[in-house]
């Protein structure tokens, strides 16, 4: 049953402009501009078995915009943050779908953006990434390191 226009693991609506998510399949992304969105930014590293080799292509042809960051999953960097919050404040009012393989990064990634960049409550924006899972290791280390960069005050656990 699709979820905000979407059939892929672990979709989120965090609020109607914003729906974070697993890979969606191919019939979605072929829908994606009819379900109203803009943009899909994926932080998928794009290679792994279930991703779809022509998302950007399909995506393209809709005119819904691609940003592609990958990150890999052992070593997510600031850069990634940077360049996917970047990307979301050009879409700033537009409706995006963030994406990775199982909704890990793209929740990580999205409750940072949300609590440095829209000072959105901390608390609030976490409990999209607990519905799904509790970050562990290096990314446990680099959202705290990541709030604290940002003087967000925030235990992350």
């Amino acid at each position: 049953v699709p979820v905000a226009g979407i059939v892929a693991p672990n979709v989120v609506v965090v609020r109607p402009d914003l729906v974070t998510a697993g890979q969606p399949d191919r019939d979605s992304l072929l829908r994606l501009k009819a379900e109203g969105y803009a943009a899909v930014i994926s932080l998928a590293p794009g290679d792994t078995a279930d991703a779809v080799p022509d998302e950007a292509e399909i995506l393209k042809r809709q005119g819904v915009e691609f940003v592609h960051v990958p990150i890999p999953w052992q070593s997510p960097e600031p850069r990634h943050l940077e360049a996917m919050a970047a990307a979301m404040q050009r879409l700033k009012g537009k409706k995006v779908l963030v994406h990775c393989q199982m909704n890990m990064r793209a929740s990580a990634l999205t409750f940072l953006y949300r609590a440095i960049h829209e000072k959105e409550d901390p608390a609030t924006a976490w409990a999209d990434v607990k519905k799904l899972w509790t970050p562990k290791d290096q990314w446990a280390q680099f959202i705290d390191t990541q709030l604290r960069a940002h003087q967000v005050a925030f235990e992350a656990k």
